[in-house]
C-alpha cells in the first residue's frame, strides 16, 4: 500500500505543478539603443550627415558622458567595418590617441586602441577600454564603451579631463583589420571639446553643404546678373 500512496503522492504533485515551467536562464540583454533626446542635456552629440540624423540615420554619431571617473563613447556609423574617435591637439591626423570599434569577420563588434604615426594607425596593446559592447545591424556599426577620465601619463593615452579636438572617421574593414577611411578628408570638431560641457552639434555631410561663406554668395549673386544680362 505504501507504494500505492507513493505513487498518487507524486501524481499530485506533477499536476500541481504542471502548469508552471521549470525556471530558465535570463535572457541576454540585447545592445541598447541610443538615445538621442538626450543630446545636449544629460550628454554630449555630435551628429554628421543628413539633417535631422539620429545614431541610426546619421552617416557618423557620437555621443559622450561623465559617469564618475569614467567617460562613456557611444559611436555609430554607415559601414560595415570600423568606426572611430580620435584625441587630437591639432585638429591633423597623426600623432592622436583613437578609439574604434571593429566589425570583425565572426560578426562581433571590438573596441580596439590606436595610435596615429602619420596617415597610418598602430595598434596598441593597451587598451584603456571597458564595459565594451556593440553590434552590427542594418549595415552600421555602433558600440558603447568606458574609459578613464585620468590615465597615467603615456603618449598613446590622452587624458579627457583636458580639451582635445575630436576626429571622426569610419570605414571598411579586411578580415577584422580597419583600412582607409571611407571620405578624404573625415569630419573634425570645430574647436576643441570639453567632457564637462554637453553640446548637441550637428556637421551637415557633403551632400547637405550649403553655400554660405559671403565669396560664395558674391559669387551667386555675379552669376545670376551675368545670366539675367546676356552676354554682350
Amino acid at each position: 500500500y505504501w507504494f500505492l500512496f507513493l505513487a498518487f503522492y507524486l501524481v499530485m504533485i506533477y499536476s500541481d505543478c504542471a502548469g508552471y515551467p521549470f525556471p530558465t536562464a535570463p535572457p541576454v540583454d540585447p545592445f541598447a539603443k541610443i538615445r538621442v533626446d538626450d543630446c545636449g542635456k544629460t550628454k554630449g552629440c555630435f551628429r554628421y550627415g543628413k539633417p535631422g540624423c539620429n545614431a541610426e540615420t546619421c552617416d557618423y554619431f557620437l555621443s559622450y558622458r561623465r559617469i564618475g571617473a569614467d567617460v562613456e563613447f557611444e559611436l555609430s556609423a554607415d559601414t560595415d567595418g570600423w568606426v572611430a574617435v580620435g584625441f587630437s591637439s591639432d585638429k591633423k591626423m597623426g600623432g592622436d590617441d583613437v578609439m574604434a570599434c571593429v566589425h570583425d569577420d565572426n560578426g562581433r563588434v571590438r573596441i580596439q586602441h590606436f595610435y596615429n604615426v602619420g596617415q597610418w594607425a598602430k595598434e596598441i596593446q593597451r587598451n584603456p577600454a571597458r564595459d565594451e559592447e556593440g553590434v552590427f545591424e542594418n549595415n552600421r556599426v555602433t558600440c558603447r564603451f568606458k574609459r578613464p577620465v585620468y590615465v597615467p601619463r603615456e603618449e598613446t593615452i590622452v587624458d579627457l579631463h583636458l580639451s582635445w579636438y575630436y576626429l571622426f572617421a569610419w570605414g571598411p574593414a579586411i578580415q577584422g583589420s580597419i583600412t582607409r577611411h571611407d571620405i578624404d578628408s573625415p569630419p573634425v570638431s570645430e574647436r576643441v571639446v570639453s567632457i564637462y560641457k554637453y553640446e548637441d552639434i550637428f556637421m551637415p555631410s557633403a551632400a547637405y553643404q550649403t553655400f554660405s561663406s559671403p565669396f560664395c554668395l558674391l559669387l551667386i549673386v555675379a552669376l545670376t546678373f551675368y545670366l539675367l544680362m546676356g552676354t554682350p
